[in-house]
């Protein structure tokens, strides 16, 4: 039997909200703005929760999403996000 997965379009997503980044006596919030590139909203989300996490060593449920939305390719102010829509295929280094 064979299991595969349906691909979609992959489509840009501008994700906004804050982090707690401080939760002692005085917490501090700090808003973000990620562009992610993902076949459903929720792949998006998720992709963010994994790049926060890792990058500032936040916790899921220091973080507050604010807005989901999809945006056009010139819409996104990222450059190394939007030059991956025009990537034809991926060189495997050995």
């Amino acid at each position: 039997m064979k299991v595969g997965i349906a691909m979609g379009e992959v489509k840009f997503y501008r994700i906004t909200g804050k982090m707690l980044i401080r939760h002692d006596k005085m917490p501090e919030w700090q808003k973000f703005t990620k562009y992610v590139r993902a076949i459903k909203p929720e792949h998006a989300l998720e992709k963010v929760y994994s790049e926060l996490g890792s990058n500032h060593r936040v916790k899921r449920y220091h973080l507050v999403v604010e807005k989901i939305e999809e945006v056009e390719l010139e819409e996104v102010e990222d450059r190394n996000i939007a030059q991956l829509a025009f990537v034809k295929r991926w060189n495997k280094l050995e």
